[in-house]
C-alpha cells in the first residue's frame, strides 16, 4: 500500500495490520545517457513495490533531493547539503513514528546517502529511543554480483550507470533504459578518492563507471531477487526481537 494513494480513514483502519513504513530514498543526479537523472530514486522505489509485496507494509512518498555532490558539477544533478539531509531524514523518522508505525525500514538506492542515514538514524533514536529504524543498501549485492554479472564492484565500492545499475534498471524499470545509448566506460578511479575530497567530473566525462552495454535485464532480476529475500530476512529478524 502506498501512502500518498491512501486516504486517512483507510490508513487508520490498515494500521492494526501493517506496522511497517518503507521510506525510500534516492537522488536527482547524473546517470549517463542512458539512465535517467532520477534513476536512484526510481530503483529505491521500486525496490519497496517488491519489498512490500513480501511483508504487510506502507511505501511512503520518496525523498529525491539528497547529497550528490561528488557529481554535482554534471548538469542536472541537484542537491542538497549534508546537514540539511540529515535533519530532513530525522525529522521524518520522528513523524513517521508518531503516526503508530512499530518498524520504519530505509530503502536507500544511493551510495551518497548512506552517512546521513545512519546519522540520522542515530539522532532519531537519541530523541526517541522507541523508534525501530532499519536501512539498506542493496544487502546482500557484494555476494551475488560477482556470481550473475561481469563487472564486480569497484574496489572503492562504487557502481553508477554501469552493468550493474544498468540491469538493475532494466529488470525494476525498463521504459527508462534506453540501450541504444549505453556505453562502455572504464575510468581510472583516483587511488586518493577515499581519503580526500574528488568530484566525479575529474575522471569522467559520461558518470558511467563500467560497461553499461553489457546489461540484461536477467542479471537484475537475479541480483534484484537475492536483494530482496535478504531485506525480508532481515526485516523477519528485527521483527522478531520486538
Amino acid at each position: 500500500m502506498k501512502l500518498h494513494h491512501t486516504d486517512a480513514f483507510t490508513l487508520k483502519s490498515e494500521l492494526s495490520c501493517r506496522k511497517i513504513a518503507l521510506l525510500p530514498i534516492g537522488a536527482t543526479e547524473a546517470h549517463g545517457p542512458h539512465l535517467p537523472f532520477g534513476t536512484d530514486s526510481i530503483l529505491a522505489e521500486r525496490l519497496c513495490e517488491k519489498l512490500a509485496e513480501k511483508i504487510e507494509a506502507v511505501t511512503l512518498p520518496s525523498i529525491h533531493y539528497s547529497q550528490v555532490w561528488s557529481l554535482g558539477k554534471f548538469s542536472g544533478s541537484i542537491g542538497i547539503s549534508f546537514e540539511l539531509l540529515t535533519k530532513m531524514i530525522t525529522e521524518l523518522l520522528i513523524d513517521i513514528h508518531r503516526n503508530g508505525f512499530e518498524l520504519i525500514v530505509i530503502v536507500n538506492a544511493h551510495l551518497g546517502n548512506l552517512n546521513a542515514v545512519k546519522e540520522a538514524t542515530r539522532a532519531a533514536y537519541k530523541q526517541n529511543s522507541d523508534i525501530n529504524v532499519m536501512y539498506f543498501f542493496y544487502p546482500g549485492a557484494n555476494k551475488i554480483i560477482p556470481q550473475v554479472m561481469g563487472q564486480n564492484l569497484s574496489e572503492h565500492g562504487f557502481f553508477h550507470a554501469d552493468e550493474i545499475e544498468t540491469s538493475y534498471m532494466l529488470h525494476l524499470a525498463p521504459e527508462f533504459v534506453d540501450m541504444e545509448k549505453a556505453v562502455n566506460e572504464a575510468p581510472n578511479i583516483p587511488e586518493l578518492i577515499d581519503v580526500t575530497p574528488i568530484r566525479w567530473d575529474e575522471f569522467t566525462d559520461t558518470a558511467v563507471l563500467g560497461n553499461a552495454a553489457d546489461a540484461t535485464a536477467e542479471k537484475g532480476a537475479a541480483a534484484i531477487e537475492y536483494v530482496i529475500d535478504e531485506m525480508v530476512r532481515l526485516v523477519g529478524l528485527k521483527v522478531s526481537e520486538a
